[in-house]
C-alpha cells in the first residue's frame, strides 16, 4: 500500500512569502537565505487581521457609493455626482459600454471581493472541507480582480488634473473617492494578510494551527 503523501510543513519546510523558496523549518525565527524575509509556517494572525480588513472595506463600501465622487462646477453651478448617478447618466446618454464597465469596476467587482474573502474566511474558521480546490481559485481571483477597481480613481484623478478652466468649468474630487479609494486599498490588504493554506490545513486530520 502506498504510503500517503506528506505535505511541505510535515516534512518541516517553510514556503518564503515573498520568493517562495522552500526552507528548512527551525526551532527559532529565522529569515530566507535567499531574499531576507521572515519566515513563518503561516502567516501570523492571518484571520484575524483580514476579518478586521474586510469589516473595515465594507464600512467604507457604505459612503463611497452614497457620497459625491466628483463635484464639477460649469459657469457657477455645482453638480455632485455619486458611482451611479454617473452610471444612470450614461445609460441615459446611450453610451452602455461605459456604463457597464463603471458598473462593474466600481460597484460589482469591489462587493463581490468582499463577499468572497467574507465567505472564504468563515469556510476556514467552521473547518469546512468542501471543494478546496475551487476555494483556492475564489482567492485567487479576487488577487487578479481587485486591482481594476482603482479605474474610478484613475478616471478622476485625470480629470481633475485636466479639467482647470476657471470660472468656466472645474472638476474637484469628492469626499466618496476618498472612502472608494480606501475600500480598494483595504480589500487588497485583507487579500494579502489572506492565507490561502488555511483552506487545506482543515483536510488534514488533527492538524495544529498556529494561526
Amino acid at each position: 500500500m502506498t504510503a500517503p503523501t506528506q505535505t511541505a510543513r510535515q516534512r518541516g519546510l517553510v514556503s518564503c512569502h515573498r520568493c517562495h523558496r522552500l526552507t528548512r523549518r527551525r526551532e527559532t525565527p529565522a529569515d530566507c537565505p535567499r531574499c531576507g524575509a521572515a519566515l513563518h509556517s503561516r502567516k501570523p494572525n492571518s484571520l484575524a487581521r483580514a476579518w478586521a480588513l474586510v469589516l473595515a472595506a465594507f464600512v467604507f463600501y457604505i459612503p463611497a457609493n452614497v457620497l459625491p465622487v466628483t463635484h464639477t462646477t460649469s459657469l457657477g453651478a455645482v453638480q455632485s455626482d455619486t458611482i451611479m448617478s454617473g452610471v444612470i447618466y450614461f445609460i441615459h446618454s446611450g453610451s452602455w459600454p461605459i456604463a457597464l464597465v463603471i458598473f462593474i469596476a466600481s460597484v460589482f467587482v469591489p462587493l463581490l471581493k468582499l463577499l468572497i474573502l467574507a465567505y472564504l474566511l468563515m469556510s476556514i474558521q467552521r473547518r469546512w472541507q468542501w471543494r478546496p480546490v475551487d476555494r483556492t481559485r475564489l482567492y485567487r481571483l479576487t488577487e487578479v480582480i481587485g486591482r481594476w477597481s482603482m479605474l474610478d480613481i484613475y478616471v478622476i484623478t485625470i480629470l481633475v488634473a485636466l479639467v482647470h478652466l476657471g470660472a468656466l468649468a472645474t472638476i474637484e474630487a469628492g469626499p466618496g473617492a476618498v472612502f472608494f479609494a480606501g475600500v480598494v486599498v483595504v480589500t487588497m490588504l485583507a487579500a494579502e494578510a489572506f492565507d490561502p493554506r488555511l483552506i487545506w490545513d482543515n483536510m488534514e486530520t488533527g492538524n495544529d494551527r498556529t494561526n
